[in-house]
């Protein structure tokens, strides 16, 4: 019995250490030293460097935007510069974009609307199939009546293989989609717009070059909004003009066909069965059947030509009496296609639409980022085409240019 109760206490009893801590309080147990004690602590180390550190050296985002740029001369503006890439001991020297040619990324809510429209009726633009850099601001406006997007024809893959061009290539594309006329009447009369463009790949498999798809199309679009005007950019149709002809009397308002170049690069720059003459006498064809039609090209500067060559080329499209012509920047797409040869400045490109319109052009826009379907352009030619309606035409005081009012 005495060894159990011994044991049960044991057990039961508290630890030693709080027995002794119960015993003796801190005071008593507490000693004082002669010399102050040093830490046993060992010394910390140093923390490491991170790149947040690197991050949080360098000014805030409201000094940086608050800070004045240095103003930089024109000829240091208009200065290309360079950069060394690749990897050691294969490095090659490159030329930046120039300032001048950077456009904004596009991603707004009208951009995303538009897009989510043409998937969903298979459609395509060039706008997307040939790169265009100018995207972000035709589908960017601030509701679709006042988007420009110009939706490209007869799918998105063409017979031809011009040097300068995005588009892809076969030499059998899939057959046309026999809905697509009145998909894309049926798109634009929805975004309510007051000018469109259409375009097409080319379609040397087709009997026709798909001119007979083109007119349809066109016709349909006017049944549904015969108030929307239609600008037709289309191909040669292997120098058909029969075909042309029928393009044009489809009731469309502005035929546009493309030299791209002066004569002298034209076997260079574009397929080899895309002919300078040949363009001149779609051109020409079109004005002679339509005489009220608006006739319009487009030239791209930075292949090489040379300032003869463009005054020439400038000249044959007045003998052909054609009214609009705009110039523009060539932009490489990719690699395999052709190298700019030159970066034409903002001053050139004013000084060849000055030139333009002095030979008697109705129109020209010219610009490093201008393209065939600009969309300055075609609110002049809407203008120019409701003055010759009869439509009342007022000034805006904001920007100086003249808006029809129906």
């Amino acid at each position: 019995m005495a060894a159990t109760a011994t044991r049960f206490r044991c057990l039961n009893a508290p630890p030693l250490r709080q027995a002794s801590r119960a015993l003796f309080p801190a005071s008593i147990s507490s000693r004082s030293f002669a010399t102050e004690a040093t830490s046993l602590e060992p010394p910390s180390k140093r923390r490491p460097t991170y790149f947040k550190d690197k991050l949080n050296s360098v000014p805030s985002f409201n000094e940086f935007m608050g800070s004045q740029d240095e103003i930089l001369s024109t000829e240091d503006a208009l200065e290309l510069r360079t950069a060394m890439v690749g990897p050691p001991g294969k490095k090659k020297q490159i030329t930046r974009l120039p300032e001048w040619l950077k456009t904004p990324i596009p991603d707004n809510a009208n951009y995303k609307k538009i897009k989510k429209d043409l998937r969903g009726l298979n459609l395509h633009t060039v706008c997307e199939e040939a790169r265009c850099p100018n995207i972000s601001d035709c589908w960017g406006g601030g509701d679709k009546s006042a988007a420009t997007a110009t939706i490209m024809l007869m799918g998105d893959t063409c017979t031809r293989g011009c040097r300068f061009c995005s588009v892809k290539t076969s030499k059998a594309p899939p057959p046309l989609d026999p809905h697509e006329p009145e998909h894309t009447a049926e798109a634009l009369s929805r975004w309510g717009l007051g000018y469109v463009v259409l375009t097409s790949v080319d379609r040397d498999d087709l009997a026709d070059g798909g001119a007979r798809h083109f007119t349809e199309t066109i016709m349909k679009i006017k049944q549904k909004k015969p108030d929307m005007l239609v600008e037709a950019l289309t191909g040669d149709y292997a120098g058909d003009l029969d075909m042309v002809a029928m393009v044009a009397r489809s009731g469309l308002d502005v035929y546009a066909h493309n030299m791209e170049t002066v004569e002298e690069l034209t076997p260079f720059v574009r397929d080899r069965r895309a002919k300078f003459r040949q363009s001149l006498l779609v051109l020409e064809a079109a004005k002679k059947t339509v005489p009220s039609l608006i006739t319009k090209t487009s030239i791209m500067l930075g292949l090489g030509e040379t300032e003869d060559q463009l005054w020439a080329t400038l000249k044959e499209l007045r003998k052909v009496n054609v009214d609009v012509v705009t110039f523009g920047q060539y932009m490489r797409p990719t690699k395999r296609h052709m190298k700019v040869e030159e970066y034409v400045t903002p001053e050139t490109f004013e000084l060849w639409r000055q030139r333009a319109l002095d030979l008697g052009f109705l129109y020209c826009a010219s610009g490093p980022l201008v393209r065939s379907s600009y969309k300055a352009g075609e609110a002049f030619i809407e203008n120019v085409i409701k003055k010759r309606k009869g439509v009342t035409i007022l000034t805006d005081e904001a920007t100086g240019m003249q808006k029809a009012v129906v």
